[in-house]
């Protein structure tokens, strides 16, 4: 099988090659429009089958890999390296993206589906979808050559063949690894498709905004991926690690991060081009930019270019992302400066109280959250470049300049809808306003009354004042965007006869681009609550024998017992741990350490009890070598849970966006029209 998949890979390099090289060919001779020899039409559609054969001979080198991670092939390398005999079927499956040949190889195979989608649909619009076909093939030849020349992920094992392999990292040996990284991974592909449109639509001087048209569904999805990877990988490190918290500031995590950041960007500037015809540079320099953030993502993840339990070991490939990053810039730039005058904006800002200066705020403080983020990543690599020793940047750091930009963001996600298009008045500002403030006013003084506290001991409390923030402006949000879909329903309510619920359902329907963009700005609202709940996280660590005791807020473990198993994978130790709330027995825990027998690397297994006020979070670590005796810390950590719900109510939004809304016919045959009032954003047209 190596045979096979290094020649699958080495036939899908000739093939991206000859799609590359024919399809920019074609596409010359079409804009030129001077005779040749051959048809450029012909030679296009060979460029599209050769795209078409590459995504098969791809998928050839991916069955190949997989085949022989469950067939225990030790002779290759990869395999010998990321699995063993013992190894569950689930986690020999992740195998494929364990590793960074395996992950280079889905990042090819990923990008193969997408362009084997495109090439399906490119009847749609022929040449813009040759152009952005073409781009992809460049791509792809771009990671087809790493795989084959830098990082082969059938590179065969020198000298013996060992009876078993070292198993996959203990650290991914858990159920949503399997699902994580490849959502991460469709996510960062993914933007691959919106990015070789923005630039084929600019190389042609593609008239209009329809290349945004084309790839909003894309865009929104890749988006959709990149944020459920993201909360998987947060869930992960909360499940996992055992440190009691879901972000460190770690610099993978930050690499995922970034294109997210920008990508939102995009989502929210493009709707100001669709229905402005304003911002037109800002937008294709800010898919530019994602693209780009997804290779130093995977540049960072992949070459080991920083320290983070996400990152793999020092590799040459490190070389080949740097030029390719640098590669793409330049055609960027070079695109950008000779067809910048085809981006001049149709319109101009109005107001600075408008919905289109929302949406340029929005941008900006994105793209500083970004930057700052960047910049914190890549300053150990930098300062180690500068004078020698890597400086880090810790969490403080970030926590500092990202709270405010976040919190601020948050105040922009509420203040949008209830601005209209173009300019607004005082008087529909203050009737806009007025129930948001009053929701914002009544949470601070419920805060007050549930103890929460600015000043403690003395002194000013940065985490619970940022809480306080945080609440307070959350329910501001909150009804804002709540008040805008109970005053579109009153209206359709009012006119129709129907039920609230009916009417909210018809207003959606209406404009579900609109109505689904609130809906995960609602998501968004009830994540930011369970980040809030963590400055007021609690926690106990105790050594416990035998019937002894540990108290954490209304909690009482009692450890009842602590054993140990083993089969054919790890060997593990746990405790049992009988919890009590008021005097009664509730439940019971078993928080537990593995020792791995192919890697002999140690993994701890949290428990955790979830209720939708707090989690308690209990970790096994280790034994006391003197007595013998469990040592256990326990955490209360309020709200986490909402970060899981905001994530569900984020996918249900992007979902509803999606749906078609319904054409003016049939929302007519559903619902008589309504008659709209200009000051009255809610029930207007427009996004």
């Amino acid at each position: 099988m190596a045979a096979f998949g290094s020649f699958a890979l080495l036939i899908a390099l000739a093939l991206a090659a000859y799609n590359l090289l024919a399809g920019a060919l074609a596409l010359r001779l079409l804009v030129s429009g001077q005779p040749a020899r051959f048809s450029p039409e012909r030679l296009a559609d060979t460029a599209r089958r050769a795209g078409i054969a590459g995504f098969l001979a791809v998928s050839a080198a991916a069955f190949a890999l997989i085949w022989s991670v469950f067939a225990n092939d030790f002779s290759i390398t990869y395999i010998m390296e990321h699995s063993n005999r013992a190894l569950p079927g689930a986690y020999k499956f992740s195998a494929l993206w364990s590793g960074q040949e395996g992950s280079l190889l889905l990042w090819a195979w990923l990008l193969g589906v997408f362009g084997f989608v495109l090439r399906l649909t490119h009847k749609t619009d022929v040449r813009l979808y040759a152009y952005a076909g073409t781009i992809l093939a460049g791509i792809q030849v771009f990671f087809l050559a790493v795989l084959n020349f830098a990082a082969p992920p059938f590179a065969l094992l020198k000298g013996a063949i060992p009876e078993d392999g070292n198993g996959l990292n203990p650290l991914l040996q858990y159920p949503e690894m399997v699902i994580h990284p490849p959502l991460l991974y469709l996510g960062y592909v993914g933007f691959s498709v919106p990015f070789a449109f923005a630039l084929g639509a600019l190389m042609m001087r593609y008239p209009g905004e329809k290349w945004i048209k084309v790839t909003r569904a894309w865009t929104m999805v890749t988006w959709l991926f990149l944020t459920a990877g993201i909360f998987l990988g947060m869930h992960w490190a909360y499940a996992v690690l055992g440190w009691g918290g879901y972000w460190g500031w770690d610099p993978v995590e930050n690499a995922s991060f970034m294109p997210w950041l920008t990508g939102t960007a995009f989502l929210h500037s493009v709707m100001m081009q669709e229905k402005r015809g304003m911002m037109k540079s800002w937008n294709v320099w800010l898919i530019f930019s994602t693209f780009l953030l997804t290779l130093l993502g995977t540049l960072l993840t992949r070459a080991g270019l920083v320290s983070s339990v996400h990152a793999f070991a020092q590799s040459s490939i490190g070389n080949w992302f740097v030029a390719f990053m640098l590669i793409v810039l330049a055609v960027c730039i070079f695109t950008y400066v000779l067809q910048r005058s085809h981006l001049k904006s149709d319109h101009h800002l109005e107001s600075l109280v408008s919905r289109e200066s929302s949406f340029l705020f929005n941008n900006l403080v994105l793209l500083t959250a970004c930057f700052v983020i960047l910049w914190g990543t890549l300053f150990p690599i930098l300062s180690e470049y500068v004078v020698g020793n890597k400086v880090t940047v810790g969490a403080p750091f970030y926590n500092r300049v990202a709270v405010p930009i976040g919190l601020f963001l948050l105040f922009l996600t509420g203040v949008g809808p209830l601005l209209p298009w173009r300019a607004t008045s005082f008087k529909s500002i203050r009737r806009n306003f007025v129930l948001p403030v009053i929701a914002l006013w009544g949470t601070v003084i419920v805060c007050f009354i549930a103890g929460v506290r600015v000043w403690r001991d003395g002194a000013f409390s940065t985490g619970d004042f940022y809480a306080l923030v945080a609440f307070a402006v959350s329910a501001a949000v909150f009804v804002a965007i709540l008040s805008e879909f109970l005053r579109g329903a009153g209206v359709i309510a009012r006119q129709t006869g129907r039920n609230l619920f009916v009417a909210t359902w018809l207003l959606t329907r209406r404009n579900t681009r609109r109505y689904g963009g609130y809906i995960i700005h609602i998501g968004v609202v009830v994540v930011v609550m369970g980040l809030a709940g963590a400055a007021f996280n609690q926690n106990q660590e105790k050594e416990l024998g035998l019937h002894d005791k540990l108290l954490i807020g209304p909690y009482t473990l009692e450890c009842v017992g602590f054993t140990q198993d083993s089969n054919l994978n790890y060997n593990s130790e746990y405790a049992l741990l009988d919890v009590y709330k008021g005097g009664a027995k509730q439940f019971q825990m078993t928080p537990e350490k593995r020792v791995y027998l192919a890697s002999s690397q140690p993994q701890t297994m949290v428990a955790i009890h979830s209720v939708p006020s707090w989690d308690l979070y209990v970790v096994y670590e280790g034994t006391n070598p003197d007595s013998g005796q469990p040592i256990i810390k326990a955490f209360l950590n309020p709200l986490v849970g909402w970060i899981w719900a905001g994530l569900v109510v984020m996918v249900f939004g992007t979902f509803v966006a999606l749906v078609p809304s319904l054409t003016p016919a049939s929302a007519a045959l559903r619902v008589p029209a309504v008659r709209t009032v200009p000051t009255e954003p809610a029930l207007k047209g427009g996004d």
